[in-house]
C-alpha cells in the first residue's frame, strides 16, 4: 500500500539463497542467487545488512541503496530485527525503525495460515520466530499495532511524513535559509 501511495518510496530487493516460490520474480521480489556466491558477496562486503533466516541467507546490497538514497529516493525494508539493527548502525540517521506488531498471536498465526505458501512446520517456525522478534520491540523508532490495515497504513503514513521533515533530511533546506538571509535590494 505504501509503495502504491507514494512514488519517492522504493522495496529495497534483497538477494537471498532460498529457492523461488511461485510467482516470485527474480528481481523484483528478490535477486536470488545461490550459497557461494551469497557468501561471496557477503565476504566482499556488497551487504549493508545480512542474516541466515530459517537456513537462507538474506541481505539487503550496498550498491543499490546508497545510489538511490544519493538521489532523493526512500527505501522500504522488509527485515527482522537483526538487520534492522546492522542497518541503523550502518547507516545511522538515514535509517527510520518501525516495527508492526499483530493484534494478537493467534491473528498472526491466521494470517500466515492464510496466505497458503507454507507447511505447518514452516508456520510453526516462523510462529516461534515471530515470538522472538517481538522481545526487541523496544529497539525501534515506532512501534504500530497493525490490527486494521487502514489504521496501521495511515499510522505508517504520517510517521513517513513526520520523518521527512526533519530538518536534516531535508535536501536543499540550506541553500534556501541562505536565500532568505540575503539582504533585500
Amino acid at each position: 500500500m505504501l509503495l502504491e501511495a507514494d512514488r519517492q518510496i522504493r522495496m529495497s530487493v534483497s538477494v537471498t539463497t532460498r529457492p523461488m516460490r511461485p510467482g516470485e520474480i527474480d528481481g523484483t521480489d528478490y535477486r536470488f542467487t545461490d550459497a557461494e556466491t551469497f557468501a561471496e558477496m557477503a565476504d566482499a562486503g556488497e551487504f549493508l545488512e545480512w542474516a541466515e533466516v530459517f537456513g537462507n541467507h538474506y541481505g539487503t546490497p550496498q550498491a543499490e541503496i546508497s545510489e538511490g538514497l544519493s538521489q532523493g529516493q526512500d527505501f522500504l525494508f522488509d527485515i527482522d530485527w537483526q538487520g534492522a539493527q546492522q542497518l541503523s548502525q550502518r547507516m545511522r540517521d538515514d535509517v527510520v525503525r518501525v516495527f508492526l506488531l499483530p493484534p494478537s498471536l493467534a491473528e498472526l498465526r491466521r494470517r500466515l495460515t492464510g496466505r497458503g505458501t507454507d507447511s505447518a512446520d514452516v508456520i510453526d517456525a516462523r510462529m516461534a520466530r515471530a515470538q522472538s522478534e517481538i522481545s526487541h520491540w523496544d529497539g525501534y523508532d515506532y512501534v504500530v499495532v497493525n490490527d486494521d490495515i487502514e489504521a496501521c497504513f495511515g499510522k505508517v503514513r504520517q510517521i513517513l511524513e513526520a520523518e521527512r521533515q526533519r530538518r536534516t533530511r531535508q535536501t536543499g533546506l540550506i541553500s534556501f535559509v541562505n536565500e532568505l538571509m540575503k539582504p533585500e535590494g
